[in-house]
């Protein structure tokens, strides 16, 4: 453990057991966490609304401009098969159950992330020093006294598809990725708690994009603390992370996959952000994620492959989930 790393889990640890509010955000390979007391934060260098709990006043919202436009610029299918095919390689040879493919995608707009963070309608949003902007639909965790609750989502689908709800649920793909993120979630929160169920198996959320909305499949999973846990979020975090939805099952042979067949380095996106507002901790896991690299502008995406997976049906989901979250958009230009 680095001591960037250990000084972030006993920050945490330490603003839980004093009820200190506070906020953070850690990357995916957790080398460069971030976290400040909730008085400390700077609104000129983080904006942040995790399900309500923000620090700027919902009149800063800029109203968009009529022309705006939004490009996106994917990976040709063949270089994403060649992804899809490693990772294909290694489930039929048992390494894996499950891997979370994902890759960075150019896109070309005419807004800031600033607008973009504004104007976007998701349940957590966070815009750190112009460097990147994420709008996340996606629940990692949930602690409120002694209870732990997860929700990972897994299985998406274009609303517009005749009967797209059953659709979604019958595909015995989709059932099965499913089916082994709940088990690897399950196993994930037995390390923290002394018990763990499945509250809700498969039930819809339903996504607004600028363009369409899409449907996506989600569970909960509770457990209870165990009963030395005291406020320490620092240490629960360090035990669950990368967050499973993200990565797949087995987690150390998948991480392995991964890396191998992305060739890229996600940074923070699939990390995961939260608070602590004295009494409540709630985090979400850093996906639907646009970075500012030198100017320009990458948005990352990516999905569940299994060994029944079809690489151009997964192909169209990651192009399908860069997108911009705004429900009404005129006049934008895509």
């Amino acid at each position: 453990m680095t001591d960037t790393v250990r000084n972030f889990v006993g920050n945490l640890n330490a603003w839980g057991k004093s009820k200190t509010p506070f906020v953070f955000f850690v990357d995916y390979q957790i080398q460069n966490p971030v976290a400040m007391k909730l008085s400390e934060v700077d609104p000129l260098q983080m904006h942040f609304d995790f399900n309500g709990f923000t620090n700027l006043p919902a009149d800063t919202k800029k109203e968009l401009p009529a022309d705006f436009y939004f490009n996106k610029f994917p990976i040709p299918f063949k270089v994403y098969q060649e992804k899809f095919e490693h990772v294909l390689r290694n489930l039929k040879a048992g390494n894996s159950f499950l891997v979370n493919l994902s890759v960075p995608t150019p896109v070309d707009t005419n807004l800031s992330l600033s607008d973009i963070y504004q104007n976007s309608e998701a349940l957590y949003r966070l815009w750190y020093r112009n460097q990147f902007v994420c709008f996340s639909p996606e629940i990692f965790v949930k602690i409120k006294g002694n209870r732990i609750s997860s929700f990972p989502m897994k299985g998406t689908i274009d609303a517009s598809i005749p009967d797209a709800e059953n659709v979604i649920l019958n595909d015995y793909k989709e059932a099965a990725e499913h089916a082994t993120i709940v088990d690897l979630i399950r196993n994930d929160l037995s390390m923290v708690s002394e018990k763990v169920w499945v509250n809700r198996y498969r039930y819809i959320d339903r996504i607004q994009t600028s363009d369409k909305t899409l449907l996506q499949v989600s569970s909960e999973i509770a457990g209870t603390l165990t009963t030395d846990f005291d406020g320490q979020y620092g240490s629960v975090l360090l035990k669950l992370l990368p967050a499973g939805s993200i990565t797949g099952a087995p987690k150390p042979s998948t991480l392995q996959i991964i890396r191998d067949a992305e060739g890229y380095e996600r940074g923070y996106y699939t990390g995961v952000m939260g608070y602590f507002d004295g009494e409540n901790f709630e985090s979400a896991v850093m996906i639907r994620f646009i970075e500012n690299q030198n100017g320009k502008l990458v948005f990352k995406s990516g999905g569940g492959i299994t060994a029944l997976s079809n690489a151009q049906n997964e192909y169209q989901e990651l192009i399908d989930k860069v997108y911009l979250p705004f429900s009404h958009v005129p006049h934008a230009v895509y």
